[in-house]
């Protein structure tokens, strides 16, 4: 007895597409809602999250909901991404940007400055041409390299401002009786707000949740990322493991780091004298010169008495 799949096979074939169909359509619908709740969680986050940076503020909830989807988990962009991630880290960017957003906000960028531009070309409120008008898509690309090189030279600046006190209060603390950790917590209470106080604070954090405290002190070195930081840690640790006081060279650490600080304001200051030449010779100089044999000159090209 033929049964009705022998009679007509097609029947079989149909309903097997049929219920994979079925199977896509249900996965699709579960795969939108993942995605949809994921986004709004992600919107839900960077709205708690402030920005020093304005472009930043005003563009983040399109390239969060947009671009970030289309980044995030990409294998192309592994390389940039643990780049992009030491940097905001080092310039102490971590809590405005992850590496996606980063990534994301220059992709918005290469559209957002040609458009400003054109609509600032169209209003004549700005004279440029179009190709510049285009070539600011280039410059949105690497603007944001931009603002975060700068932020991180001038965090850098910070820190090498505030160490050699900072270690001093560190060292007059140990000796006042404290040990390492009581000390680096007077110093977050007692200094005043800063980058490198703030790297403090971090390390206490990781230190009470289970860090050790050599395991701590790197990860404040990798996220500082300054040669001086990198040796004063390295200093601390080596002490650390032989035992020896870690008062002494706290101070002997303060000593070296203003030591350098004088070399490096010295080659600072040498650097400044050989850059006012420029405009010495070639404004200031013309202008006494001018000054002083200007009058001369006039005397010559009218003699008194001369000349109507």
């Amino acid at each position: 007895m033929l049964t009705l799949a022998d009679k007509y096979p097609f029947v079989i074939y149909v309903a097997y597409a049929l219920i994979g169909v079925a199977v896509y359509i249900v996965a699709r619908m579960l795969l939108q809602e993942e995605e949809s709740r994921a986004a709004q969680e992600n919107l839900a986050d960077t709205r708690d999250r402030k920005s020093t940076n304005f472009l930043v503020r005003i563009t983040r909830p399109f390239f969060n909901q947009y671009i970030v989807p289309m980044v995030r988990g990409k294998p192309f962009w592994d390389n940039k991404r643990k780049n992009y991630k030491r940097k905001l880290v080092t310039a102490g960017l971590k809590e405005e940007l992850t590496p996606d957003e980063f990534i994301a906000f220059k992709f918005v960028l290469i559209l957002f400055f040609p458009i400003v531009g054109g609509l600032l070309k169209t209003a004549d409120m700005l004279d440029i041409s179009v190709i510049t008008v285009l070539g600011l898509g280039l410059a949105g690309w690497f603007y944001p390299d931009i603002w975060v090189n700068g932020r991180l030279r001038a965090r850098e600046k910070q820190i090498l401002r505030a160490m050699p006190f900072l270690v001093d209060l560190l060292a007059l603390s140990m000796e006042a009786g404290l040990d390492f950790i009581g000390a680096i917590q007077k110093v977050v209470e007692k200094a005043a707000p800063g980058p490198l106080v703030d790297e403090f604070s971090q390390l206490l954090k990781e230190i009470k949740v289970g860090s050790s405290r050599q395991e701590a002190l790197r990860e404040m070195s990798v996220r500082i990322d300054i040669k001086e930081m990198n040796s004063f840690v390295a200093v601390l640790i080596s002490a650390d493991q032989m035992g020896a006081s870690v008062s002494k060279v706290l101070r002997q650490q303060s000593d070296q780091i203003r030591s350098d600080r004088l070399i490096r304001a010295e080659k600072e200051g040498a650097k400044a004298a050989q850059k006012i030449l420029i405009p010495l010779v070639f404004i200031i100089l013309p202008a006494v010169m001018l000054m002083i044999f200007g009058p001369f000159v006039l005397s010559f090209i009218y003699p008194e008495g001369g000349g109507g």
